[in-house]
């Protein structure tokens, strides 16, 4: 009887892991995945380290101390190892901006956070944030495709089971918004997060980056990735122009 009460709490438990897994924002749920493996590993270099198998316990602590981010990976020798596991990145403290007719977004590249605000409208000034899912889905009708496709970019970072609450397809499929026009330059540095002028390298750097945090595949929003792809192209075709 004991066992079987045991395997019955463990179902439930997977049950309930399972359904927080399902709900839960795809990139903090990577990031926690990162942190975890990142503690245990340090724990198993420490472990065998003690017991004289530093032939491992290096290697292993190396690695555990890049997917937490750690030095040795934050000084110059160790730049493009720490940038293999996500550590210490080049573009600390950069962010993306997209607007539309009545949306800004800002995408912070650290930690791949989606913030935004109303630049237009009856709520102009106001931070996304300040309303709730109802709230936003409701002003879906009111605006524009490329606004739309923002908003839900959005709401699948804040909300990550909004679409399978949403009442239709009207609100609840993703929209497929053309952009508004040929993206300039000054649009394509924005949405990089890099200053105008930088080169070649630094734009592909740049991409990769903020693919990792929006690609489709991820958990990210085919909108915005769409649009990091063609600030890309737009640049590259200025360089090679």
């Amino acid at each position: 009887m004991p066992t079987l009460i045991a395997g019955a709490v463990a179902v439930i438990v997977l049950y309930f892991l399972l359904q927080m897994l399902r709900a839960a924002n795809p990139v903090m749920l990577a990031r926690a995945i990162k942190i975890v493996g990142g503690v245990i590993a340090l724990a198993v270099a420490a472990f065998t380290g003690l017991r004289g198998e530093l032939a491992v316990a290096i290697p292993l602590g190396i690695f555990g101390a890049g997917l937490l981010g750690w030095s040795p990976f934050g000084t110059p020798g160790f730049g493009n190892i720490g940038g293999l596991f996500g550590g210490a990145s080049r573009s600390a403290g950069q962010s993306s901006r997209v607007r539309s007719q009545f949306l800004e977004m800002q995408l912070d590249h650290d930690t791949g956070q989606l913030a935004g605000q109303f630049i237009a409208g009856p709520n102009a000034g106001r931070l996304l944030d300040e309303f709730e899912l109802a709230q936003l889905v409701a002003m879906i009708p009111a605006f524009d495709a490329e606004s739309v496709s923002l908003l839900e970019s959005y709401l699948d970072r804040r909300f990550p089971a909004w679409r399978q609450n949403a009442q239709g397809n009207a609100t609840g499929g993703q929209s497929r918004a053309a952009s508004s026009g040929k993206m300039t330059d000054e649009e394509a540095y924005q949405i990089l997060g890099l200053q105008p002028g930088a080169g070649r390298d630094e734009i592909v750097r740049a991409h990769r980056t903020l693919m990792k945090k929006l690609h489709p595949d991820q958990g990210g929003s085919t909108y915005l990735a769409a649009r990091v792809n063609e600030a890309k192209d737009t640049l590259l075709r200025t360089h090679n122009g």
